[in-house]
């Protein structure tokens, strides 16, 4: 396995990260714990999770995915094996009506809340990272483009957002804190307020970024490079699409998208175009397409880690066999052709 520093703090991460967001839904307790045991044994130390999984979210399998995790560390006795990182959900008014009546704010209550639910589901003291998991505003995520400027309500300063994770540091319950799904202004106010206030610093930011959607270099990279908030990648194989596995109309059975057709972000005519070059790139040079996948964000300088999500152990072994691929010139040259043809077709 690879590590990388999180952040500028003196913590080890390995570059691939165990995403759980199945365990619970697609993934009983056994599979999941038999995720965690190898996962571990080959290296892995980093496991992302949330307050509001499993994916779908629904009031039934709220807080599930941490009750899980909760359960393997109890009886594996390995929380101080891993660095562990969760997050709480930010307002969800029209989907989210079972979390804090939908209208969660990050605030001190709200944080509080979250935090101390969390806790209590992973059976631990602390969380190693706590991020937020999506802006309280109202801006580009989840694949929304083009900025619309709107009046907004109620919204929590960032000051005192910052404020409240403080609380937390400082009483030990939250480690390192990060975003997730933000924007380039966000991240430098972030920033600009933590040394303005002497508050805790954002040491990670995790956003979607594949070969279907590298828009995170646009902005947010040299951001991650120059302030050492790495970035944390979901979706590096765009739900799976990037295996090639749903080519041609193939709905494999047990399959995410088969199971959840409405999940059409990586699913646009232009992403299949891209992904069948993509694939064919990959079978050029005797390479696995979801591994030439996943080596690509490996590889990229401005990562700390990759979150990969597996339903089977074939994929979960695969996926963290990626770590050992090493893409040539010609292949990167390769990508960067497809790229050019097809840049970002699924932001």
């Amino acid at each position: 396995m690879e590590y990388r520093k999180f952040g500028n703090t003196g913590i080890n991460v390995s570059v691939i990260c165990l995403g759980t967001m199945t365990w619970g839904e697609q993934n009983s307790q056994k599979q999941a714990f038999e995720q965690m045991d190898y996962a571990l044994a080959q290296g892995v130390n980093f496991f992302d999770t949330a307050e509001l999984y499993a994916i779908p979210a629904k009031a039934e399998t709220y807080g599930r995915t941490e009750e899980i995790i909760g359960e393997w560390l109890k009886v594996r006795g390995s929380r101080e094996q891993i660095v562990l990182a969760s997050k709480v959900a930010g307002p969800g008014e029209d989907w989210l009506p079972h979390i804090r009546n939908g209208r969660t704010r990050f605030n001190r209550q709200d944080i509080l809340s979250a935090l101390d639910g969390s806790l209590k589901r992973l059976q631990t003291d602390y969380i190693d990272l706590y991020q937020l998991h999506w802006p309280e505003r109202k801006t580009n995520f989840f694949g929304k483009l083009g900025f619309e400027a709107e009046g907004e309500a109620d919204l929590t300063p960032l000051l005192e957002t910052l404020q409240a994770l403080d609380e937390q540091v400082q009483a030990g319950k939250i480690r390192h804190i990060g975003l997730s799904n933000e924007t380039p202004w966000g991240v430098i106010q972030f920033l600009q307020l933590a040394k303005q206030h002497q508050l805790p610093r954002v040491m990670s930011v995790q956003n979607p970024y594949n070969l279907l959607n590298r828009s995170y270099e646009i902005g947010l990279a040299e951001i991650s490079w120059r302030e050492k908030a790495g970035l944390l990648a979901y979706s590096p194989l765009g739900m799976g699409t990037l295996s090639g596995k749903y080519l041609n109309g193939a709905t494999p059975a047990g399959s995410r998208l088969t199971l959840f057709p409405d999940y059409t972000r990586y699913c646009g005519s232009a992403a299949v175009k891209a992904t069948e070059k993509y694939v064919a790139l990959a079978q050029e040079h005797g390479l696995d397409p979801a591994q030439m996948a996943l080596a690509y964000v490996n590889s990229r300088p401005f990562l700390t880690s990759t979150i990969i999500g597996a339903t089977t152990m074939e994929q979960l072994k695969a996926d963290i066999d990626s770590i050992q691929v090493v893409l040539s010139d010609e292949v990167l040259n390769g990508i960067e052709t497809v790229h050019n043809e097809h840049s970002n077709p699924s932001p």
